[in-house]
């Protein structure tokens, strides 16, 4: 396992189409910049088009001859991402990664999805889940496709559970728990969709990833202790896009490994494969949700 694993270690990406949601800010778009550097095609999913612009203006400064395209997605409406499905399949042939990498982060109120569902769990976890059941045939006609899914720190602390009971919070909303349920929602669906995957003979790798405690723009949320956390520990940006980077792109990753920072209990440093929680490896947990988010979004995964 190569120690102090960095952008220099990325193997030449040219000849291959990544996706990334979320690009055109923080901890997407530092991947975005690194990856098109890496001779990559990067395309960049972003519900702001005008942001996504000068997302794709940012990364030309840095990388000129960069391969790009700007796509709309807004992972809050079930129905604009099976258009961007449709849209994005008829423009590409192949898909070599998907980074599932956008999040809403701890709003103060409850917010909604288009489809009624609550903000974080609809946006962070059911908008990707439905984003990759729509592109999972595309992927798997792609030798050696990945599918990087991010989790967080969060989805291994006290308040990470799924609220079984009150799964939209629509009764005492919570917003670090609403958000740690949608961070362990997420690392559940990558390890039991690596699992699927698996079972049915796919070559297609599910990987996960956490940026440890990175200050990116969604700590804006955090008030006053947000700050005072990024002041004194967070990771720079280029630090903490280094795991899903690795994911996304070391030859040597198998599917279901999880990996984020190995320093400070994961918060920091360069990285390596981590432990997922307890609450991620339970197969039951993992089926029901699931089974839940197929009936929820009225869609099922067809993996041939």
């Amino acid at each position: 396992m190569t120690k102090k694993w960095n952008t220099q270690h990325i193997p030449s990406q040219k000849g291959k189409t990544i996706l990334i949601t979320g690009a055109n800010s923080g901890l997407g778009l530092g991947t975005a910049k690194a990856l098109a550097k890496k001779e990559a095609h990067v395309i960049l999913a972003a519900r702001n088009l005008k942001k996504g612009q000068s997302a794709i203006n940012e990364i030309l400064k840095e990388t000129p001859n960069a391969s790009l395209d700007l796509m709309q997605l807004d992972l809050s409406d079930i129905n604009t991402i099976k258009q961007f499905a449709i849209e994005l399949k008829a423009k590409y042939s192949q898909l070599h990664t998907l980074i599932n990498n956008a999040g809403v982060m701890m709003p103060q109120e409850r917010l909604e999805t288009k489809q009624g569902f609550e903000g974080q769990f609809g946006t962070n976890h059911l908008g990707h889940f439905v984003l990759t059941r729509e592109l999972i045939d595309l992927l798997d006609n792609t030798p050696g496709a990945r599918i990087v899914t991010l989790s967080s720190l969060v989805a291994k602390m006290g308040d990470a559970d799924i609220y079984w009971d009150n799964l939209q919070f629509e009764r005492d909303y919570h917003k670090m728990k609403s958000y740690s349920q949608s961070k362990l929602a997420n690392m559940m669906f990558g390890l039991e969709l690596d699992k699927m995957l698996r079972e049915n003979g796919s070559k297609t790798i599910s990987v996960l990833a956490h940026p440890g405690y990175t200050a990116t723009n969604l700590q804006q949320h955090m008030g006053l202790q947000g700050m005072i956390l990024n002041f004194f520990l967070a990771q720079k940006v280029e630090m903490g896009i280094l795991p899903s980077l690795r994911a996304a792109t070391d030859p040597s990753v198998k599917g279901g490994e999880y990996y984020g920072p190995a320093n400070m209990r994961n918060w920091r440093g360069y990285p390596v494969v981590n432990k997922p929680s307890k609450k991620a490896l339970d197969l039951n947990e993992r089926r029901k949700l699931w089974e839940i988010s197929e009936q929820l979004t009225n869609s099922s995964f067809q993996l041939s």
